[in-house]
């Protein structure tokens, strides 16, 4: 199919059957299990399939490796060319090894280091890494433009049928063993939306073939390209966005799958990128699961009860190409979203026993500075201090805000909507 047929829902059940078929010999058949922790949440079975334990560490490789093996073999001499924020990546940098196909990928630079070591590992000396640009939207340009310019062919990360076919066997596969390994039916499936392949490969088989099953798609709240594209009717670009959820943060989602969600009808959700961290925070230390912000998507969607289901539930654990170094913003965004952090700007007078006359009044005994940057000015009689506070428990908040209402200083407390937040967290 050409990209001009993208645009239609042409994709079917069979297509997503095909595709399992194609890729049964080059997959990992990544398991499906109980997470008691959710399923305590939410009162109902939560199963997870475990695409974060994929060869990529996620579910990219189903669509890249099918998109490269259809491709006839006088287009493979001249490469293909890629863009991804990381997994995307990842899955055709593993198709070009294996099927000796030589391929440049671009990424952000905002990319974490984990996913482009992985990327130039899994390929070698067939893949070439480029990095341009802060957002996928960069990357896209930078590898159309280079398709056009070299004759490469473009792997599109979504919107081509083919791939949203292979990404589609995510829930064949998952369906399939939660019948043969569990003896379960799943009444509502969760999956992550970023451009939307995943949603649309997946809801093309589950609604020909479980045409009950409730399908879910969850977006970051930063980034609802699929949800602003549907009540357009078309793809919109959206001026601003969240990059946190690097996996799922794409401006603008493929016409292709747009109209493959316009007939499939799912029910579009969106989670705060600080639920996000929460829960990734959780599947590592009580589930033993490492799992990107992406890849957390929809289980914070059931941990945070914006899914409600009778029956059991599948959630999409996407992937896990998670840089350990960003565990101290993930920390940092969960403690704000959950109410237990806090920052200030205290006008202090500079004289002596102002610090402790803060302290003092102002501070519970369950509260903590993190965080004190004072700025001392000469000539003046006041200074200026950002402070950060961690408190107890989040009903602390209030009590807190009272004392400092009460101690006549200068204190204004900077509200999480602030740009400025940007540099804290």
């Amino acid at each position: 199919m050409s990209n001009g047929e993208s645009t239609r829902p042409r994709l079917g059940a069979t297509d997503v059957e095909d595709a399992a078929e194609k890729l049964r010999s080059v997959l990992r058949r990544t398991p499906v299990h109980l997470s008691r922790r959710l399923s305590d949440l939410a009162g109902v079975p939560v199963w997870l399939k475990r695409e974060d334990l994929q060869s990529v560490r996620s579910y990219k490789l189903r669509g890249a490796h099918l998109f490269l093996d259809s491709l006839p073999a006088g287009v493979r001499s001249a490469g293909v060319a890629a863009a991804s924020a990381g997994n995307h990546a990842q899955g055709v940098a593993q198709a070009c090894s294996v099927q000796e196909i030589h391929g440049r990928i671009y990424v952000p630079g905002t990319t974490p280091r984990q996913k482009r070591d992985r990327i130039v590992a899994l390929g070698g000396p067939w893949v070439e890494l480029v990095l341009v640009g802060d957002t996928f939207d960069d990357a896209a340009e930078a590898a159309a433009d280079d398709a056009e310019r070299t004759g490469a062919t473009l792997v599109p990360p979504f919107d081509h049928p083919v791939v949203m076919a292979g990404q589609g066997t995510v829930a064949l596969e998952a369906i399939e063993q939660l019948r043969t390994e569990h003896g379960r039916e799943p009444s509502t499936v969760v999956l992550p939306v970023g451009g939307g392949g995943l949603l649309a490969g997946c809801g093309a088989w589950l609604r020909e073939r479980t045409p009950s099953v409730r399908i879910m798609g969850v977006e970051p709240a930063g980034a609802v390209s699929m949800a602003a594209a549907v009540r357009a009717g078309r793809p919109v670009t959206l001026n601003e966005m969240d990059r946190f959820v690097d996996g799922a943060a794409v401006r603008r989602v493929g016409a292709g799958p747009l109209a493959m969600v316009q007939a499939i009808e799912p029910e579009l959700v969106a989670v705060e990128e600080g639920a996000v961290c929460t829960e990734m925070l959780s599947l590592y230390q009580v589930d033993g699961i490492i799992a990107e912000p992406a890849g957390a998507l929809a289980a914070t969607a059931v941990a945070t009860g914006t899914v409600k289901a009778e029956g059991d539930v599948l959630v999409v654990v996407s992937g896990g190409n998670n840089d350990v170094s960003r565990y101290h913003e993930i920390l940092e965004r969960s403690m704000v979203h959950e109410g237990l952090k806090h920052y200030f700007l205290v006008t202090f007078a500079q004289e002596p026993g102002a610090l402790r006359r803060f302290l003092d009044q102002v501070l519970g005994p369950d509260d903590d500075i993190v965080l004190f940057d004072y700025i001392k000015r000469n000539n003046r009689e006041e200074g200026p201090a950002l402070v950060g506070l961690e408190i107890g428990h989040r009903e602390d908040l209030e009590p807190l805000m009272a004392r400092m209402a009460a101690s006549n200083m200068g204190i204004e407390r900077i509200d999480p909507s602030d740009p400025i937040y940007r540099y804290l967290t």
